[in-house]
């Protein structure tokens, strides 16, 4: 399943819009403080930015504003080691980029999310501004649900792209990533349906599954459920435990529909939870790595296990950890080496 890396020039490619995010410092309320910190976010770039440091090519198909807020996310796409070759430049009079607040809680206060995203430059791209060489350049063309989530236009752009993956020997990676904030659990059954019987590798929340598909039964079960009535090759389940907005443990599971397996390891307790935002994203990066440098289910799983714990420890988006440390990581967590330095 996973030879398809072998001839291409990506690894992966991914597809969505990439939001400038701004932050209060030092847990502050965005209605209170008065100082933004700026950093680059999104589902597919973190996504393919972790892919990148652990050591496999990556790009990213987005649209950004023609401007200094642009260049500045040009410059971090590039820093997370992504390629820029299938950036889309916007310079018309309403060019902008997306922008997501981020307000850090502490218990019993929740983390906190506000968008200002409608009408970016993103939401804008077209089949026509894509040029037809990425799909047969990349492995695994990899989306979320929150892109599908922007418009009907961008829809569109997906469905086309799909097929011409497909066609030339590449994989489909889709995270759900239902957000009620960008459209409604109706819309989304709907609309993720119509791309479910064409996608590979699959990422999965239980609650998404449940709510949204109205799956019942054991967790395994529903897993299962992806494989049989959709023809999923891989559906990934992760599960987060909070304990506190700063103490969380994590865990996840792997179904293999052509080896009819569950892929499992013990969970990472008590991560010390700096930034949770992007940890499922640096969880499907180290799934993809593991599935595309190892082409082992269960190295798959280690790795984005790892990636997941690590980058909640991480402030910002983006992970930022190599192929080095996450092995270290792995090794550590399976020998349960608790010490407290690397030297």
């Amino acid at each position: 399943m996973f030879k398809t890396i072998e001839g291409k020039e990506f690894a992966v490619m991914g597809l969505g819009e990439v939001l400038l995010r701004l932050s209060p410092p030092n847990k502050e309320r965005i209605l209170a403080g008065e100082v933004f910190e700026k950093r680059a976010g999104g589902s597919e770039l973190n996504v393919v930015s972790g892919i990148s440091l652990l050591g496999l090519r990556t790009g990213i198909i987005t649209k950004l504003p023609n401007n200094e807020i642009g260049k500045y996310i040009k410059n971090k796409i590039r820093f997370g080691g992504v390629s820029d070759d299938y950036i889309i430049y916007d310079s018309s009079r309403n060019a902008r980029l997306g922008i997501y607040y981020l307000e850090s809680g502490a218990a019993p206060r929740k983390t906190t999310v506000v968008y200002d995203r409608a009408n970016s430059s993103f939401t804008s791209i077209s089949n026509l501004e894509i040029p037809e060489d990425v799909y047969s350049k990349t492995a695994v063309f990899h989306f979320s649900g929150i892109t599908m989530a922007l418009n009907e236009n961008i829809r569109e752009v997906i469905h086309h792209a799909i097929p011409k993956i497909k066609a030339n020997g590449g994989l489909v990676s889709f995270d759900v990533n239902f957000r009620a904030s960008l459209w409604d659990e109706e819309e989304a059954k709907r609309e993720i349906e119509k791309v479910l019987p064409h996608i590979d590798i699959l990422f999965i929340s239980e609650e998404t599954s449940r709510k949204m598909f109205g799956c019942t039964g054991t967790l395994e079960e529903i897993m299962k459920s992806f494989s049989k009535d959709y023809g999923c090759r891989l559906v990934a389940t992760t599960k987060r435990t909070v304990l506190s907005p700063t103490r969380h443990t994590w865990d996840s599971q792997i179904y293999s529909r052509d080896e009819d397996c569950f892929y499992r390891e013990e969970p990472y307790p008590e991560i010390e939870v700096v930034d949770r935002i992007g940890s499922g994203d640096a969880y499907l990066a180290g799934v993809l790595f593991g599935l595309l440098k190892f082409k082992n289910v269960q190295k798959a799983l280690e790795y984005g296990n790892a990636m997941a714990a690590i980058k909640n420890t991480i402030p910002g988006d983006m992970p930022v950890s190599d192929f080095n440390e996450i092995s270290k990581v792995i090794s550590d967590h399976q020998s349960h080496n608790s010490s407290e330095m690397n030297r």
